[in-house]
């Protein structure tokens, strides 16, 4: 059974359909994630999960368990990192734990926890004395304080530099690895691509692709990028004639040409029946970002 089920989800605000006929399962032990714009349905989804929202139609079950009916269980299976967590200023990292590991039965030790997450020096900080990097470890933390089956982390990377994203990633991954199950909100696409093992994309309150992150490439309409700079005059309609070419676009003469794998063969065969090279040649595969601006209405931030 999976861990988490949602059911034909529908959540309407001064009728407006937020989440619109929303369905998907996440399976126990995986990463996954929720991409989308702004206002998508996103965090209203999650927030159903967590129990905070009662459906207007529909089902969720986490562990098969109603989080509105059956909060206080599911609160013992379920972590969660909500995208406007705040804590009070004077508040310490230990204080922060001991108090979050007051509300759990079992929970984690909090000291060993800190350490695990690369707070052990930071016990006795204040809360507005920690960088963004370090809050947001303090925030996975409080998370996995109930030693829980899910843990829910909502845009936690917002806001970070590069470098505290991809320091966040290694410990999303190390949390997986520990057995616990992550359900990861996010706009970014790099971060879904690296991180999740199957991605749900959100548009205006319903669900338009899911599937793992190679099968949403594999849907885009241009998986391969061939650029390069010809060393001679060359007919964008020959390339456009090309089998598995979508589109040809020419800038500042590089020629970047959209398609298929087949049309890697196709271009480069053209080129040499020519007798024009392709200099400064780039091959680049679709990414996850391709994807989702060809499967969602991308005008759709509200």
């Amino acid at each position: 059974m999976p861990i988490v089920e949602v059911n034909n989800l529908h959540k309407s605000y001064g009728g407006r359909a937020v989440v619109d006929g929303v369905s998907f399962e996440i399976h126990e032990g995986e990463i996954f994630g929720i991409l989308g714009p702004n206002g998508a349905g996103k965090t209203t989804s999650v927030e159903h999960i967590s129990g905070l929202r009662k459906p207007d139609e529909g089902t969720v079950r986490v562990a098969g368990l109603d989080p509105v009916r059956d909060h206080r269980a599911v609160t013992e299976l379920l972590g969660t990192q909500l995208q406007q967590s705040e804590l009070q200023p004077k508040l310490t990292v230990r204080e922060a734990l001991r108090l979050y590991a007051a509300f759990y039965a079992r929970p984690a030790d909090g000291d060993v926890l800190a350490e695990r997450l690369g707070l052990g020096r930071m016990l006795d900080t204040r809360f507005t004395k920690l960088s963004g990097g370090q809050k947001q470890r303090l925030f996975i933390a409080l998370a996995l304080i109930g030693s829980p089956r899910v843990v829910v982390l909502d845009e936690l990377t917002t806001g970070l530099d590069p470098r505290g994203r991809r320091d966040t990633w290694e410990l999303i991954e190390e949390v997986r690895d520990s057995g616990v199950t992550v359900l990861l909100v996010t706009h970014f696409m790099e971060e879904a691509q690296r991180l999740c093992d199957r991605v749900a994309i959100f548009d205006s309150g319903r669900i338009r692709a899911l599937g793992t992150p190679a099968q949403l490439i594999g849907q885009s309409s241009a998986a391969i990028v061939v650029s390069f700079h010809p060393s001679g005059p060359l007919d964008p309609a020959l390339l456009e004639a090309q089998p598995g070419v979508v589109s040809v676009h020419t800038a500042r003469e590089r020629v970047a040409v959209e398609g298929s794998e087949e049309s890697i063969h196709a271009v480069l065969g053209l080129l040499a029946r020519l007798g024009v090279t392709a200099e400064r040649l780039r091959i680049a595969e679709a990414t996850l970002d391709d994807a989702y601006l060809d499967l969602t209405d991308t005008r759709s931030t509200s």
